[in-house]
């Protein structure tokens, strides 16, 4: 979860760490902290809550030199507070050190450490790092923090100050994210690229057990039996601007409006001319399929909920049976995975860590993989036999929106390609939604011009205990999907149900003061959907019903609705969302609510 930079070059430490953590600040925001080496010794300050109360600490006693390292954090270990803030120092703060991860055994090791006689200061299981290298120390920063990392067991990402080697920090990573960018006469360390690209372009993206030794005018990279490694130079193609909130108030509403980009982008690279669907850095055939009877979907949270929606695609296309798993529940399961099966793993971040173990246990049963992810050179990336990257651009808001229509976009075309290469779809259906798809982006303008009426609608909302969203087939997918960016930003308690299941129970919970939203676009299910809504209604319920524009019948049942344009059923969960996506945004805005940092989650989940 939590946000980590460092600095080392001949410039201002503090203004990189403040800066870079502002751009972090999504990761975690329970507290913040920089140390920076001056006078011959490290010096931190930190502080509970956001980032300005850190800011506001600096003002009053300013940090001054040229090297530096600085962290958010999001709480794992310890409740949030000043004393638990990071960076964590030993007994003399001659090693500092910041996090992201757990150590599992620092119960032991803490245990272990005080009988020596360690004092911790705080309740944390990362101060134990920083103790640990306190006791190992032998004069070598690099062979300390070698011997160190051989005790520790766990998750994570460290960077590591020594107030013997003042020119120099450490950095390594497991199962956690960490770059490092490359500067002149200066280098930056990152859990992720917003917080260097106003100051490069190229970077280095750090593998699992590598340990980065880094320097103002070099940076040399070992593997975890200390043998150097020439690493590849990536190329970052965003722009400074796309990580800006660009005029609007939060990132999340800027997000929401950059979906018709976002689409087309994903939509252009996997099209030719003819209509047909093409991803030719996977270089499969027909008879890569030979061998596969069974696909497991597996992703968390949003990513979930757009493998619920590829189901659908993959087993009316594909005529191939799927499953979707919780990934953070898929290891625990005995799971029946075998060689047959190819795994696909969705994940915006490409580092979330249920996600990524996930996969590895898929593939530890023979499974093929396939990640679907926003982020070139992640862990999940690397780790999955073939990779289809979304062009969201950066996404900053914790809520995520446009990563997960380009996530549907994509699973929509690889759907298609696989159902292509296998003849099981004719060439006229491809065409069919395949257009649908090209002009998606124009269809998705028209539905944000529903921003004002969606504004209106959350004012309703506002004093709501419980909200129910509704759905049948696709759309049951979709109303979780609703559901779930409700609760994200708005801290309103909303469910998402299938709607023949509400005589089953749910029916019970349903009065004057209960919103329902239903969503309305499967014209197989519609005369279903209709009466269930008319259930709802009869007790007492204001509905939002949200359907096609020609659709004549909805507003006949609801209360309101919300119209969206007539569109292949397939593509119409992509444009059914993007009201919701608003419902949530404004109904948290008129909360008082921090709408891009959203109380007790983070951007990236990278514990377990």
């Amino acid at each position: 979860m939590c946000g980590i930079v460092g600095y080392v070059g001949s410039g201002n430490a503090t203004e990189f760490l403040i800066d870079g953590l502002r751009r972090l600040e999504y990761r975690g925001y329970d507290s913040a902290g920089i140390a920076v080496y001056e006078d011959g010794k490290i010096n931190i300050e930190k502080k509970q809550g956001r980032l300005v109360n850190l800011e506001n600490v600096l003002k009053e006693h300013p940090l001054h030199g040229h090297i530096g390292i600085g962290h958010t954090r999001w709480a794992t270990h310890g409740k949030p507070s000043d004393r638990n803030a990071h960076p964590h120092g030993d007994c003399h703060n001659h090693f500092v050190v910041v996090h992201n991860g757990i150590i599992e055994n620092y119960l032991t090791l803490k245990k272990e450490l005080t009988e020596k006689g360690h004092v911790f200061k705080s309740e944390t299981d990362t101060e134990i790092v920083a103790h640990l290298l306190e006791e190992l120390d032998d004069g070598d920063f690099l062979s300390t923090v070698r011997k160190m990392l051989a005790i520790v067991e766990g998750s994570y990402s460290l960077v590591i100050m020594d107030d013997a080697d003042p020119d120099t920090i450490i950095c390594t990573k497991k199962n956690n994210p960490l770059i490092i960018g490359l500067g002149k006469g200066e280098n930056f360390i990152a859990s992720d690229i917003p917080a260097v690209i106003n100051r490069t372009r190229d970077i280095y993206i750090l593998d699992d057990e590598e340990l980065a030794v880094v320097k103002k005018d070099s940076v040399s990279v070992y593997d975890k039996e200390g043998r150097a490694i020439e690493k590849k130079v990536q190329k970052v193609t965003w722009s400074a601007e796309a990580a800006e909130k660009g005029g609007y108030p939060h990132f999340m509403l800027k997000e929401i409006f950059e979906q018709p980009k976002a689409v087309r982008d994903t939509v252009q690279i996997h099209l030719n001319k003819d209509g047909s669907v093409a991803f030719p850095d996977l270089g499969w055939t027909k008879e890569c399929f030979d061998n596969i009877d069974n696909i497991l979907i597996t992703a968390c949270g949003t990513a979930y909920h757009a493998g619920l929606v590829a189901k659908h695609y993959i087993e009316r296309f594909v005529k191939i049976p799927v499953a979707v798993e919780i990934a953070s529940e898929y290891r625990y399961s005995k799971p029946l995975t075998t060689s047959h099966t190819l795994c696909i793993v969705v994940s915006q971040s490409g580092e979330t860590i249920d996600t990524l173990e996930a996969l590895k246990e898929a593939k530890k049963h023979g499974a093929k993989s396939l990640a679907v992810t926003n982020s070139i050179g992640s862990s999940i990336a690397r780790e999955a036999d073939h990779v289809v990257y979304t062009l969201a651009g950066p996404e900053i808001a914790v809520a995520s929106t446009k990563a997960y229509t380009t996530q549907l976009v994509a699973l929509l075309l690889l759907s298609l390609y696989m159902a292509q290469l296998r003849g099981t779809i004719s060439m006229d259906l491809i065409h069919k939604i395949t257009d649908g798809l090209r002009d998606l982006p124009k269809q998705i303008e028209k539905v944000l011009e529903e921003k004002d009426h969606m504004a209106e609608v959350a004012e309703r909302l506002i004093k709501a205990s419980d909200i129910f969203y509704l759905g049948r087939s696709i759309d049951y997918a979709i109303a979780m999907e609703g559901a779930l960016k409700l609760k994200e930003v708005s801290y309103i308690h909303a469910e998402a149900y299938a709607a023949g299941e509400l005589k089953h129970g749910t029916l019970a919970l349903i009065t004057p003061a209960t919103p329902v939203i239903a969503v309305a676009t499967q014209d197989s299910v519609s005369s279903k959907m209709y009466s269930n809504i008319q259930e709802v209604k009869a007790r007492g319920a204001e509905v939002l019903g949200i359907g096609y524009d020609d659709d004549k019948e909805l507003g006949k049942y609801t209360t309101e609705t919300v119209r969206i344009p007539r569109v292949d059923f397939f593509i119409a969960p992509i444009l059914s969302v993007i009201p919701m996506q608003l419902l949530a945004y404004y109904t948290s805005v008129k909360r008082g609510n921090d709408v891009d940092k959203p109380r007790n989650l983070a951007k990236s989940v990278t514990v377990e």
